[in-house]
């Protein structure tokens, strides 16, 4: 039977006893033994394989964890390393993926309950005759519900994860090993929500317990996509030793190699869509090395074996909240948005990057949110310059397309505020002022964001252009404004219907030339050719506008044929 592709699986035993795919990361224990730290924090975006890296140490670690699912995994060659330190520790593992709230009271009761269910994990400690009675009443308290949720006292929340590893240690004889899965989502949704200080305090609190005073610790993982400052949380750690993407150590234990996707599509006959997938998902640079996103590939893999012939779709952004970038377009100035036309036309840019931030200080400056776009996969390195600087660039096409989509919404929102200006310039549509129409299509190009990169088809700068006046002709509420609608012999870019029986036919061209008048001549006679008009005429209207337009950079050339 073929091995099912993984789509979703986070579960390090699944892989094993329900015979899906998996890509061999366990040579990442012995790397992790060998590069011995006490507390170790990796750093890298999300649908990178994180969790299921950390379920991975759990079930290498964990006493009574079945040591067949590591049989045939490079781990195993090792015989002597897993005989030290396979199936030898008492493992806590949890996620704060989950630990949200729209306040503080409701956030730290989510923390509670994720502690909770990890402490009940171990009900032989209930029983356990290495522990004392005030032990199995410590026990207890950690586990405690009440009325269907974990119900710990808030006094004994920040000592949790100390005071379970002791109790651990105890029965076990052995020390503990801790798995602390996202641990900066809490701070990032104590943020976004207002009750930041209050999370930092408690997050900082329960960190200081178990990893810096905690004698029954043999050694913490933990995982995130932003490194949040020592002064922050980790005050006073002076055992933490960081990950973070531009680290040349583990750099090819999270993401896919392309040797990892030579073999997965070699595995199930995909070969031939080699170059589509470089082109979409790979272009991450972690260390020295070039990965792909593991979660399009496995997604887009899953597809194409449904439908051998279908496109590339946008998986890894659809997975993330895209506030950011929206913050960097909100706050950004002329210097700014020439920066993202760069990264967008395939181009880098020279940034300071800082890998150890408060979430505070991301709102402080446009410097900052370009090291979280950093740090969290909209952009990798190109390349490092001296005193922290890097080329920055956008890593493939799904998050250049992500940009562009972004700056489409961004676009339309700013013009559409400026009410006055977008009325003025949708007027002069039906007087056929093409003037007008051309002085101020050129001045919303140079307010905007244009599309120029040479290794992208003329096609898709066309429907960048496209995008753009769409959005400026649906301002108009009592206009009925087409999209590629069928007309005629085949599909016009715009069609435009007025209540006063005024239509109107616009095609757009990109002169790849620089030649705009050229490009509107090809536009009108695309028109006539293809009969475009016809629809609107059927439609009753009595009077067509055939507006020929042609973009390049940011320059525009407008013809009106009527």
């Amino acid at each position: 039977m073929r091995k099912k592709l993984p789509v979703g699986i986070e579960n390090f035993e699944e892989f094993s006893k329900e015979n899906f795919y998996y890509v061999d990361k366990t040579m990442f224990i012995t790397e992790l033994l060998q590069n011995w730290g006490k507390v170790n924090l990796f750093t890298r975006p999300r649908r990178f394989g994180k969790t299921l890296n950390m379920s991975m140490l759990k079930c290498f670690f964990e006493i009574g964890t079945d040591k067949s699912l590591f049989d045939g995994l490079k781990i195993a060659e090792n015989r002597e390393l897993c005989a030290e330190y396979q199936g030898q520790f008492p493992v806590i593992f949890i996620s704060l993926k989950s630990v949200d709230g729209l306040t503080f009271a409701s956030a730290a009761a989510a923390l509670r309950t994720v502690i909770g269910r990890e402490a009940s994990r171990f009900q032989f400690l209930r029983d356990s005759d290495k522990l004392s009675k005030e032990d199995r009443e410590s026990y207890e308290a950690l586990i405690h519900v009440d009325k269907g949720l974990y119900d710990m006292k808030d006094e004994l929340l920040a000592g949790s994860l100390k005071n379970l590893s002791q109790l651990l240690a105890k029965h076990y004889g052995r020390q503990v090993v801790l798995l602390i899965d996202e641990y900066d989502v809490p701070l990032d949704k104590a943020f976004q929500a207002g009750y930041y200080d209050e999370m930092v305090s408690l997050i900082r609190n329960l960190f200081g317990n178990a990893l810096k005073t905690n004698d029954n610790l043999q050694f913490a993982v933990l995982t995130g996509c932003l490194r949040i400052s020592k002064e922050s949380i980790f005050t006073g750690l002076n055992n933490l030793k960081v990950h973070t993407i531009a680290d040349p150590r583990y750099e090819e234990y999270f993401g896919f190699t392309d040797e990892d996707v030579d073999e997965m599509l070699a595995f199930y006959g995909l070969t031939s869509h080699k170059q589509v997938m470089q082109d979409w998902y790979d272009g991450y640079t972690f260390g020295k090395v070039s990965v792909y996103c593991p979660w399009d590939v496995i997604n887009y893999c899953d597809l194409l074996r449904a439908d051998p012939e279908a496109e590339p779709e946008n998986y890894w952004a659809n997975t993330s909240g895209n506030g950011i970038i929206r913050r960097l377009l909100k706050k950004a100035d002329q210097t700014t948005r020439d920066e993202v036309e760069q990264l967008i036309n395939g181009e880098t840019i020279v940034k300071t990057v800082r890998q150890e931030l408060t979430y505070r200080d991301i709102e402080d400056s446009i410097d900052n949110i370009w090291s979280v776009l950093y740090s969290t996969g909209y952009l990798t390195s190109r390349g490092r310059l001296p005193g922290k600087q890097m080329k920055l660039a956008l890593p493939n096409r799904e998050v250049r397309e992500l940009f562009i989509d972004l700056v489409k919404d961004w676009f339309r929102e700013e013009t559409r505020a400026d009410t006055s200006r977008i009325n003025r310039f949708c007027a002069a549509f039906p007087k056929g002022d093409v003037a007008t129409i051309q002085d101020m299509l050129h001045d919303y190009l140079w307010d905007s964001i244009s599309v120029r990169d040479t290794a992208v088809r003329s096609n898709m700068k066309e429907n960048f252009y496209h995008g753009m006046l769409l959005g400026l002709l649906q301002s108009q509420g009592s206009w009925i404004v087409r999209s590629n609608a069928e007309t005629g012999i085949g599909y016009s870019d715009i069609s435009v219907a007025t209540p006063e029986r005024l239509g109107m036919v616009i095609e757009l061209k990109y002169a790849e030339d620089g030649n705009l008048e050229a490009a509107c001549a090809k536009a009108l006679a695309q028109i006539e050719e293809k009969k475009y008009a016809e629809a609107l005429r059927r439609r009753g209207m009595k009077t067509i506008l055939k507006y020929g337009i042609a973009f390049w950079e940011k320059e525009c050339q407008v013809v009106l044929k009527s």
